[in-house]
């Protein structure tokens, strides 16, 4: 995507209107659109074809967007709730699971974990039967497999790395045209 090359204060006020999309099949997280809703970042409820957020800019032609700009082709992150949601995906919702990775091959994919740590795999601190040796496998070798990102986050932290990833993703996008 070949975009007009802005000055750094033009920049800083064009990732200001960033907006934050969420899938609209997204539940329980109150503690995500909170922390949006106290720091004032705007986003709004988006049926996404694949994983939970993007991101997108509002047309601006003062700034030469005539229409806007969505990034949820090139970018998202798939938010799992705790070890035992992200267990069913690779157990009995495997193929679901590998369909959308599929889905999202062309974008840059990010799962996102709260709450919970790799240690916390291995130790099998997660209420399911889902053996930790076999959950960390079928893990990384979807992670292998379809080359996505893995990050553990505290669910307090949750908001702010959402809005912090897909604003340096926007803003590197502008940077390198």
């Amino acid at each position: 995507m070949n975009y007009y090359r802005y000055t750094e204060t033009e920049l800083k006020k064009l990732l200001k209107t960033m907006v934050i999309l969420s899938d609209t099949r997204e539940q329980a997280n109150d503690h995500i659109t909170g922390y949006f809703e106290k720091k004032g970042i705007p986003y709004k409820s988006k049926a996404l074809s694949f994983a939970d957020y993007s991101a997108m800019i509002p047309a601006d032609p003062d700034m030469g967007i005539m229409r806007d700009l969505f990034f949820d082709q090139s970018v998202v992150i798939e938010r799992k709730g705790s070890l035992e949601e992200l267990s069913g995906n690779l157990t009995n919702g495997r193929e679901r699971f590998k369909d959308e990775l599929t889905r999202a091959s062309k974008a840059e994919f990010h799962l996102m974990i709260e709450g919970k740590s790799f240690s916390d795999i291995i130790n099998h601190r997660y209420t399911t039967q889902f053996n930790e040796k076999a959950y960390m496998a079928s893990l990384l070798s979807l992670q292998s497999e379809h080359g996505f990102n893995l990050a553990f986050i505290d669910r307090n932290d949750a908001g702010l790395y959402i809005y912090s990833f897909l604003y340096y993703h926007v803003r590197n996008k502008f940077l390198k045209g």
